[in-house]
């Protein structure tokens, strides 16, 4: 059996390493500058992402990245919800897919791997925040069983306009 090298492989999802951070930074940035999938203006840097990536680690959280013909093409992590001690069981995640390779899977193999890590971790549940006018991410997490818990209006402001936030949540 010939494989077609035109068709995209199912993605590899494995732990990030520092050779990863200048894909992830691409992806990133893009979702910065074009999306409001991050209330963030101005993009990050190398020396954030390294920062980042350090943390996480030095934290004992996880990184996947989703690498798909040799290339990373997404990227998932989840972090405490909150910094006080009474929020350890509860991670907040986030999963970035590069825009030319959307709706062919990765996302969900990166769900499926966040998800597998936290239920590993302990965690009694994860939560997402999501702009309110992203439908598919929003569409994408209650096919995970995530349900939405809280809409807050107006806390957002990104291409002149205000956005309002959803809170999901997924009890593990």
């Amino acid at each position: 059996m010939t494989i077609n090298p035109n068709l995209p492989l199912t993605p590899q999802i494995r732990e990030a390493t520092p050779q990863d951070l200048e894909a992830i930074l691409e992806i990133i940035n893009h979702a910065i500058v074009q999306t409001t999938a991050v209330y963030d203006y101005r993009p990050r840097t190398m020396e954030f992402q390294q920062a980042w990536l350090a943390k996480k680690h030095a934290d004992g959280l996880p990184v996947l990245v989703a690498e798909q013909n040799n290339h990373v093409v997404g990227f998932g992590s989840y972090g405490i919800f909150r910094p006080w001690d009474g929020y350890r069981y509860s991670a907040e995640h986030s999963i970035y897919v590069a825009h030319d390779v959307r709706g062919q899977g990765i996302g969900k193999k990166l769900m499926e791997g966040l998800i597998e890590k936290a239920k590993a971790q302990q965690f009694h549940t994860l939560i997402a925040g999501i702009d309110a006018d992203n439908r598919i991410s929003y569409e994408f997490h209650l096919k995970y069983g995530f349900v939405e818990v809280g809409r807050f209006r107006e806390v957002g402001h990104k291409f002149d306009r205000w956005l309002d936030l959803v809170f999901m949540q997924l009890m593990l």
